[in-house]
């Protein structure tokens, strides 16, 4: 097999490998978004629920954001084991990690059962795939990115990324399945758990195909020169937390506006407009689909016009959107609310593609796993964490959705903001001789 073919065969490999990775991660994450919206509300929290409703689903759409909470941990301990052992062998960990807690919800016994200890359990599942997701993403993206060409590390990274709607997807249309398979007592009854419990089989096959990707060449780069034996996360927090800080900006809006899509919305729909949960799930899946797609053109976009310029458009796009969107939600028709989803889905694909090619280029390959991960981490918290908390309480408030939808636009100028002060990244490179240059610099100056 010539060089060309087998280098092709290998991309294809990884490529696959960060797929089903983030994939199976956000199902798992997005299977207890989505049911949190719908039903766990008075499965683990009965007599709140009972008692007071508004209030029981703010603290239920904050059990999603306690996971985020633990998100840096998870990416500090990640990264730092990444950056000196390896990105593969700790890929397979977080995916092993998620698969389980996933699964042991689906066991969990509820409230009217148990009593207080299952809120307590839950929360602490949710911790788990908290700790999971911050250092699954870093990981998969580094894999995908330093494995690409020069030209088409914007395409590659964008691999990690299009897991999320999949994942959507995936998750999604299965409770569409169960709902409309299942009468709403057996959905209720036993139903819910299916779902968490299929994790295992992902987790299988996910795990099978990462263990076949062999580690990132930047990483044996940095092996076969010793540079693992420095200090990753140290060295970042005293000499990168600009960049960090800049990372975790970029990614404010994108995933708060994106948790309107995976949690609020569902609720907001069947709760506050009465409409019919079956075809909301459809519309998702449908707009998840949007997702993908331009996820994808947004990898794409970014080679050739730069990351920079992709972010803007896509943030534009979202900024633009936020006020129509919610008067075409508002209206209570399914078919507008599909439409106002899938264009959303446009700007959230065009400033999502870009992340992982933009964020690997920020940091120099030995801190790299630890920095792009705490970034990505502190970004989800300042984000998505709570988006549908605040969302809720601003709906509870001011009894108007006009007020999320500015919320979600000043998030939006301040990522673009953060993308304009980090400026171009496309073309640096990513490789180990970048750090000696600066470590030469570095003594030269002292």
């Amino acid at each position: 097999m010539s060089s060309t073919a087998s280098r092709t065969q290998e991309e294809r490999r990884v490529l696959a490998g960060t797929l089903v990775g983030t994939t199976i991660e956000w199902y798992d994450f997005f299977i207890f978004a989505q049911l949190t919206a719908t039903l766990l509300t008075p499965l683990f929290l009965e007599p709140l629920g009972e008692a007071n409703p508004g209030v029981a689903q703010v603290l239920s759409f904050a059990m999603i954001g306690i996971s985020f909470f633990f998100r840096p941990l998870g990416a500090v301990v990640a990264g730092h084991l990444g950056d000196r052992y390896g990105r593969k062998r700790i890929l397979v960990l977080t995916l092993i990690l998620m698969g389980v807690a996933t699964a042991a919800i689906g066991l969990l016994p509820t409230y009217a059962s148990i009593g207080i200890a299952a809120p307590i359990l839950l929360v602490l599942l949710r911790v788990i795939q908290g700790f999971s997701a911050g250092g699954e993403w870093g990981g998969a993206a580094l894999m995908a990115v330093e494995h690409a060409p020069e030209h088409r590390r914007g395409y590659f990274g964008a691999y990690p990324q299009i897991g999320v709607p999949i994942g959507m997807i995936l998750a999604t249309g299965l409770l569409y399945i169960l709902r409309v398979a299942l009468s709403p007592e057996a959905f209720t009854a036993w139903g819910w758990r299916i779902p968490f419990l299929l994790s295992i089989a992902l987790i299988f096959v996910g795990y099978m195909i990462r263990r076949a990707v062999e580690e990132s060449p930047v990483f044996k780069q940095l092996s076969l020169r010793k540079a693992s034996e420095h200090t990753p996360l140290r060295e970042l927090m005293t000499g990168h937390t600009k960049q960090v800080l800049q990372a975790a900006l970029i990614f404010i809006s994108n995933n708060a506006a994106g948790y309107l899509v995976i949690a609020f919305f569902i609720s907001y729909t069947t709760k506050v407009l009465e409409m019919p949960l079956a075809p909301i799930l459809l519309a998702t899946t449908i707009g998840s689909v949007g997702w993908l797609i331009f996820t994808l053109v947004g990898g794409w976009l970014s080679d050739k016009i730069g990351r920079r310029a992709t972010f803007v458009i896509g943030y534009a796009l979202v900024f633009v959107w936020m006020i129509p969107m919610f008067l075409l939600v508002d209206t209570g028709n399914i078919v507008l609310y599909g439409v106002a989803i899938f264009v959303l889905t446009v700007g959230l694909g065009l400033s999502y593609g870009p992340q992982s090619a933009m964020y690997a280029e920020m940091f120099p390959a030995h801190i790299r796993y630890s920095g792009i991960s705490i970034g990505y981490a502190i970004g989800a918290i300042l984000g998505g964490a709570f988006a549908a908390t605040v969302a809720q309480i601003l709906l509870e408030t001011t009894g108007a959705s006009i007020s999320i939808a500015i919320y979600i636009m000043v998030l939006t100028v301040i990522s673009v903001a953060a993308v304009l002060w980090v400026g171009e990244t496309r073309g640096r490179n990513l490789h180990v001789e970048e750090i000696e240059g600066e470590q030469a610099d570095s003594r030269v100056a002292h």
